[in-house]
């Protein structure tokens, strides 16, 4: 039987066919194609202003340059998220302030980042996860604690709240496009802005700082790196992106089957799986606790044993404040409870839309086999 991987990027012949006549035109660094992709994605967001960079993790630390954030200040962050916002953070000589998250939604606990607030807090930078982030919860927090807020929506290209697509509202939003999301570009990101001056700011920092001036030459006012986007990405992203939406529906489709085939198994109870009614999420990873005290065993074997049953799985995510970077810091074990507990016990089942309900069913059957065996 056919390995299955936990994540694997939809790439048709349609997509090679218009990568190679990327290739072909010759013009495959930044370029009309990448100022095609932004527009497309600038059209998604209602309009607003959209950079593409080479990864997420370059949208990010571009985006806390352009907000000022430096030694001094402090960006309150959840500690369960993937490594980069704690990375960036660090690198950008500011605190990283960890609060704990939702045990269901998995999103950061506002009322415990509210708490956290102090007059050296810059940023809000918050994940979204299991469900959207509410933009209306966002704004309001902004407003009352006069903090500007990076969303962290590496996971949720595809997810829509109330007032639209993620990515269309809020202050500054990061997007990734790695082959485990949604749509991929390969390596890439994007930042969604407020406005073209920020956009020129970009500009300038993603494309070593330079400025051109009006009579042809070129000038740097700031120093900045090498992050821009090139149109070979660019031109799968825009195919990528014409396919997004019917992914989503798919994606969709298989996450609720697994709840079907889930549904009454004793190890796993309701508060271990993502929550079911779920508006607008666009389902980049089906997450599980693991009842690893029941099974009396551990994750790795878990894994260990799905991989012999030809099911891949992944893990997503260790808790960032005890990493080593940030043990040396001070952080320890118990401090956020329920970012450990989702470090210890989380495993992800496979989830792509060129998935069968048939695989969904398999991954099931193989996952309660696992984990009969192991608890008896």
């Amino acid at each position: 039987m056919n390995f299955l991987p936990f994540a694997r990027p939809t790439i048709d012949e349609a997509m090679i066919a218009a990568v190679a006549d990327t290739l072909r035109s010759r013009w495959i660094v930044t370029g009309p194609r990448v100022a095609a992709f932004e527009k497309a994605l600038s059209e998604r967001f209602g309009g607003r202003p959209v950079r593409a960079l080479t990864s997420a993790t370059a949208a990010m630390q571009v985006a806390l340059e352009l907000l000022g954030i430096g030694p001094g200040d402090e960006v309150i962050i959840p500690a369960q998220s993937f490594f980069v916002t704690g990375n960036v953070v660090e690198r950008a000589g500011a605190t990283a302030v960890f609060v704990d998250v939702s045990l269901v939604s998995r999103n950061i606990d506002l009322a415990q980042a509210a708490a956290a607030v102090t007059p050296k807090t810059r940023l809000l930078f918050p994940t979204h996860y299991n469900a959207p982030l509410d933009p209306d919860v966002l704004d309001a927090f902004a407003r009352r604690h006069k903090v500007r807020i990076l969303e962290d929506a590496a996971l949720a290209i595809g997810s829509r709240t109330p007032r639209g697509p993620v990515g269309a509202t809020g202050d500054i939003v990061s997007f990734s496009f790695h082959p485990n999301k949604n749509m991929t570009t390969i390596e890439g990101g994007a930042l969604a802005l407020n406005d073209e001056r920020e956009a020129a700011i970009v500009d300038e920092l993603r494309f070593h700082g330079i400025k051109r001036l009006p009579d042809g030459t070129r000038d740097v006012e700031r120093a900045g790196v090498k992050y821009n986007f090139s149109d070979v990405s660019a031109r799968l992203g825009l195919e990528q992106l014409a396919r997004l939406e019917d992914w989503c529906r798919a994606r969709a489709r298989l996450a609720q089957r697994y709840f079907e085939c889930l549904a009454g198994d004793d190890l796993l109870t309701p508060e271990r799986l993502p929550p079911r009614d779920n508006p607008g999420h666009s389902w980049n990873m089906f997450a599980v606790l693991l009842p690893l005290q029941a099974l009396r065993s551990t994750r790795r074997a878990f894994m260990d044993a799905m991989h012999k049953e030809g099911i891949g799985t992944g893990v997503s995510y260790e808790a960032i404040h005890l990493t080593t970077l940030f043990r040396n810091k001070g952080f320890r074990e118990g401090m956020f409870p329920v970012s450990e507990r989702i470090a210890r016990e989380t495993v992800t089942l496979p989830l792509f839309p060129e998935m069968r309900a048939a695989d969904v069913e398999r991954v099931c059957e193989s996952m309660k086999r696992v984990m009969r065996r192991k608890a008896a």
